[in-house]
């Protein structure tokens, strides 16, 4: 555990009160220990949980789990406590094995429940230097289907291929949607079908590895239709304000919902003011899809560095990138090789390269 966590950590048991914080959920997990403690995929709580009591840290599993944990999952200097699979429940194995008063990320009696969100934010240095190979991974296996697939190709088998692409990576992807020329504007999460992909496509990925999450989308042309292009530079220049407004508001230590205002300010100016209203615009990133997804009355705050991933959408069109925000951009979803337009901010001198539509 580095000490900026640590410090973290001994500042949440300080203001709550608290001798321990439990944590089970994987992503809390995750950032905590750097390891996987699920099977289950679906899960909401993995078979493992971990404990710090601020002195040392301690995970709690079952007889099961315990022996591929130490090996495969757990630094080594991580104290592990096992239980028979058969005699308890991982509640009630904490409880057992806890100081008291002390809180957790799930149900466990008579514990104060803990929402490890703002634990995580903003990033720790050694989150980014994982961080930059998932995004740059993930941008790289989304785009090289990208580039192979043909009109023909159906949006089940173009994200089937997505997800075989990640995979090799050691990557998971929780969202690949996939949407072709007659379904992308009529939905805004275009989860695939059977349908051909047509005369384009939009491909939109949020995939995880190690606790982190990054997300991007991708426009692929065969023969697009007219007002994709007018589209696409719409919603690339409100990402793009939106990014300019993070780093402003962060700096100010504003809310999620400053930020909403500038994203508001910029579909108004490219002539789609009620277009927010059709989707969500995206927010914070790292050890979730989103941290936190902001909304006009959010109070979320907003801090630095931390990684973004904004999405807005213009009907039919979608621009998405994983960045993070600091003095400058860092576009984590980045390869190099993925064609890119100059997309300037409303209200703020920003102008940022953001992914263009490839036409084939």
């Amino acid at each position: 555990m580095t000490p900026s966590k640590r410090t973290r950590l001994d500042s949440l048991l300080a203001d709550r009160g608290l001798e321990a914080v439990w944590f089970a959920r994987p992503n809390a997990f995750a950032w905590l220990t750097g390891g996987d403690n699920l099977v289950d995929r679906h899960a909401p709580v993995g078979t493992a949980a971990a404990g710090y009591d601020g002195d040392e840290l301690t995970v709690v599993t079952d007889s099961i789990e315990e022996p591929r944990l130490r090996a495969e999952e757990l630094p080594d200097d991580v104290r592990v406590v096992s239980v028979p699979w058969h005699e308890s429940s991982l509640a009630a194995a904490v409880a057992d094995h806890s100081p008291v008063p002390a809180g957790a990320d799930f149900d466990v009696p008579g514990f104060e429940r803990i929402d490890g969100s703002e634990l995580r934010q903003p990033l720790t240095p050694d989150d980014l230097t994982a961080y930059r190979t998932l995004g740059r991974e993930t941008a790289a296996a989304v785009e090289t289907v990208c580039r192979t697939v043909d009109p023909d190709a159906t949006e089940r088998e173009t994200a089937t291929e997505i997800r075989c692409a990640l995979a090799g990576r050691d990557i998971e992807a929780p969202v690949v949607l996939v949407g072709g020329g007659a379904r992308a504007p009529k939905y805004r999460h275009y989860t695939p079908q059977d349908a051909p992909l047509g005369d384009y496509a939009l491909v939109s990925v949020t995939a995880t590895r190690d606790g982190l999450y990054a997300s991007c989308t991708r426009t692929i042309a065969f023969d697009p239709p007219a007002w994709l292009q007018d589209r696409h530079a719409i919603a690339a220049r409100v990402e793009t304000t939106a990014l300019a407004a993070t780093r402003s508001v962060g700096r100010a230590g504003g809310t999620a919902g400053d930020v909403f205002t500038s994203i508001r300010d910029a579909y108004a100016a490219g002539g789609v003011p009620e277009e927010w209203r059709e989707h969500h615009q995206g927010g914070a990133a790292g050890y979730a899809g989103r941290e936190w997804i902001a909304t006009p009355d959010s109070d979320a705050p907003v801090t630095l560095p931390m990684a973004y991933a904004w999405n807005p959408t213009v009907r039919g069109a979608k621009s998405e990138d994983t960045v993070v925000v600091d003095d400058g951009f860092e576009v984590l979803t980045d390869t190099g090789e993925w064609p890119t337009q100059t997309a300037e901010a409303v209200g703020f001198d920003v102008s940022l390269p953001r992914p263009a539509v490839l036409e084939r």
